[in-house]
Parts: structure tokens; sequence; C-alpha cells
């Protein structure tokens, strides 16, 4: 257990240092942008690169790296990324509305719950 924690923790740490990089990647390309396209830049990849490590890892015999790999890298990178393969994953079982229920829930009540910190900390702070 403990050497699992190890890994995620590891693999947290280069995940959220390959975010950054590639966050000033697309800066210094792009130039600053209204359009979150770092952000954007980082999902799609993520998600991307957590499809070609689950189909890999399950047909290489190597699910026992999803510590250091699908947790820590991929959730480091991105947590996007797990979301994407947790709605697909109800989507491939045939629960369709769970998928889109999931994506609903996710997307509405992390956007709500955002709003209210921001409301709270505000009247805190102001």
């Amino acid at each position: 257990m403990f050497s699992s924690v190890l890994h995620v923790a590891l693999g947290g740490a280069i995940g959220a240092s390959l975010r950054y990089l590639t966050g000033v990647g697309v800066l210094r390309t792009f130039g600053h942008q209204e359009f979150p396209i770092a952000i954007l830049t980082v999902n799609v990849i993520g998600s991307f690169l957590m499809g070609v490590f689950v189909v890999t890892a399950a047909h290489k015999g190597l699910t026992h790296l999803n510590p250091l790999v699908a947790t820590g890298i991929m959730g480091g990178f991105t947590t996007f990324s797990a979301f994407s393969l947790e709605a697909v994953n109800l989507y491939e079982r045939g629960d369709l509305g769970q998928a889109a229920l999931y994506v609903a829930l996710s997307v509405g009540l992390s956007i709500a719950a955002l709003m209210l910190g921001l409301v709270l900390a505000r009247g805190v702070w102001a």
C-alpha cells in the first residue's frame, strides 16, 4: 500500500511538472490568449494519453503501473483524463444515462462549487 502511495506521489509530481511545462510551451507558442488554450491543450492531450495507456497496459500486462501512470502522472497532468475515462467506461458498459448524468453532474456541480467558493471567499476577504 505504501509503495502505491509513493508511486502516486512520484507520478503526481511528474504529471504536475509536465502540465506546467506544457502550459508554458503553449503560452510561448501562441502568446497570452483570452481563451484558455493551454488548459484545453492539456485536457485533450491527457485524455488521449490516458486512452493509449489504459489499452496498452491491459494488453501488455502493465496494469500494475496504474498507480504511477494513470493516477499519478496522468492525474497530475490533468484530472480531466480520469473524468473522461470514467465517462467512457460508463458509456461502453451501455450505461448511457449514467454516463450523461456523470458528465452533467461533474461539470455542473464542479462549476457551481467553484462559484460558491468564489462567493464565500470574496465575502470573507472583501
